[in-house]
């Protein structure tokens, strides 16, 4: 999961340089998380998934030789905290409880009163109030942690602008003929790159030169001439993320949007492309509008960011540098790490 790859696996490192000793305990390995999400058998899938769900009860007793405990989200996807009650209660461990969404909410407004059940996000709550510590990836997230642990960091996702989002290690091929309007992200967020169609269409008609780009897990149901779907891989993620020269983030101003930590304006950031971005959640915290980015609303305010940077390749370059020179200094691995670190104390 990206989220676990940007908020605590970059930070491995500093860890064993600080004489922790670490040992994983994950509800999915790779090839089952592969086998889940690439299987369209419902009952081979099930079958996997609970016995993944069985195994991760009797993982659990490996932390009693621990001192922390780190759980990211929650430990099992159903059913009450169980397991955090277990580590914190039984076997008297300090937990680090780090998200980084308004887990305790949901995105689907169809969501069957059946999963509801079986989902138990009031957990949330319970396992704040267990923590030693508890982590998370803005202010808004805070402010919710807090009414149950007073002990809350906010630990913002980070970049590791060295050594993987850095425009040096893969020079971008520049084309001041074209224009390329990106979007990263998974299938579950496609939705608020469609509701920025309108402006696209619009941009599309008014602009020959501009393309768009699409780097997910599955095409999107866009309906515009130009543009061109990437499957995402691992590999290849900054030479594709290269290709955009304005990168987008619209979301709707609603309470589980609010949630998201800007991962996907602090990726273009940090290889210096300039971004757009609704002003909802940490994208108000990350974006100064009209230094290292745009905050727009209105489909008026779309348009005009898109006419001030698609005509000025200066302008692109100033505020793509701005944005670069934003996610080093607050939103790196390097800048956060004392703060990550901060959590085990």
């Amino acid at each position: 999961m990206p989220s676990q790859r940007f908020r605590f696996e970059q930070y491995l490192e500093w860890l064993r340089q600080n004489n922790f000793n670490i040992t994983f305990l994950p509800l999915y390995g790779h090839s089952t998380w592969q086998f889940i999400n690439g299987n369209r058998n419902l009952i081979q899938r099930t079958v996997r998934i609970w016995a993944s769900i069985a195994l991760q009860i009797f993982k659990v007793f490996k932390v009693t030789g621990k001192d922390f405990v780190l759980v990211h989200r929650e430990i099992l996807p159903l059913g009450p905290p169980i397991l955090e009650w277990t580590i914190s209660k039984i076997f008297r461990k300090k937990i680090i409880y780090d998200f980084d969404d308004a887990i305790w909410l949901t995105d689907n407004n169809n969501e069957s009163w059946l999963k509801k059940k079986l989902r138990w996000r009031g957990k949330v709550g319970w396992i704040c109030k267990w923590g030693h510590k508890v982590s998370v990836g803005n202010e808004y997230l805070a402010r919710y942690a807090r009414q149950y642990n007073l002990h809350v960091v906010v630990n913002p996702t980070t970049i590791d602008t060295e050594n993987l989002h850095n425009p040096k290690l893969c020079p971008k091929k520049n084309n001041d003929n074209k224009v390329t309007i990106g979007w990263t992200g998974s299938y579950s967020t496609l939705k608020y790159l469609e509701k920025l169609q309108p402006v696209l269409k619009m941009i599309g008609e008014r602009y020959k030169q501009a393309s768009f780009l699409v780097i997910a897990d599955q095409p999107p149901a866009l309906d515009l001439k130009g543009t061109v779907f990437v499957q995402w891989s691992k590999e290849t993620e900054i030479e594709d993320l290269l290709k955009i020269d304005i990168g987008v983030m619209p979301l709707p101003d609603d309470a589980w949007a609010r949630g998201k930590c800007g991962f996907k304006i602090l990726q273009y950031m940090a290889l210096g492309i300039p971004s757009i971005a609704s002003p909802v959640g940490a994208n108000m915290e990350v974006i100064k509008h009209g230094k290292n980015g745009f905050l727009c609303t209105t489909e008026a305010e779309w348009l005009a960011a898109f006419d001030l940077l698609i005509n000025n390749v200066n302008l692109r370059k100033e505020i793509g540098a701005e944005g670069r020179k934003t996610v080093t200094e607050r939103y790196s691995v390097l800048s956060n790490a004392s703060n990550f670190l901060s959590l085990f104390e």
